[in-house]
């Protein structure tokens, strides 16, 4: 590391500590030549993670888009802010976790509704109604009939 004061190429790390929920390392240096202090920040560079939209197009996954469309799910029911967060973390966590830099929507959306599904089934029939685009009532029945045979008679 060059010291920012004299340009050596020298330095000692003094302190760190993690920063950022752990996502990131916090050094203080120190040149080993003028003795100037001065911060670093270490962080892991992650590869971007891009959806395929059902037209083709493509955007960076959004963690506050997914968040978004959770809490409109779940508006009015009894599902705190944490565990929807915790939600769209376990899902980048697990789209990245595979290793791909592209994912379809819609693998995006099963994720979102496989999850919903154990949290609340409101919330889950409703994000499902949107995402699915239910066209008349049967199918929005079919869907409920789906989720009942999911669900184990003791969660009733």
């Amino acid at each position: 590391m060059r010291c920012p004061s004299c340009q050596y190429n020298g330095t000692r790390v003094v302190d760190s500590r993690p920063v950022d929920d752990n996502k990131a390392i916090r050094r203080r240096r120190e040149c080993e030549d003028c003795g100037s202090r001065f911060t670093t920040f270490e962080k892991v560079e992650e590869m971007p993670l891009i959806v395929v939209k059902k037209d083709g197009s493509r955007e960076e996954f959004s963690h506050e888009k997914v968040l978004r469309g959770l809490i409109r799910a779940c508006e009015k029911r009894p599902v705190s802010l944490d565990v929807l967060e915790n939600v769209v973390f376990s899902i980048e966590k697990d789209l990245r976790r595979i290793g791909n830099s592209e994912v379809k929507s819609e693998e995006v959306g099963e994720m979102v509704m496989d999850r919903l599904a154990k949290i609340d089934e409101v919330a889950y029939v409703r994000f499902a109604s949107v995402y699915r685009q239910f066209k008349d009532i049967n199918v929005f029945i079919d869907e409920l009939k789906d989720l009942l045979k999911k669900t184990p008679e003791d969660q009733r």
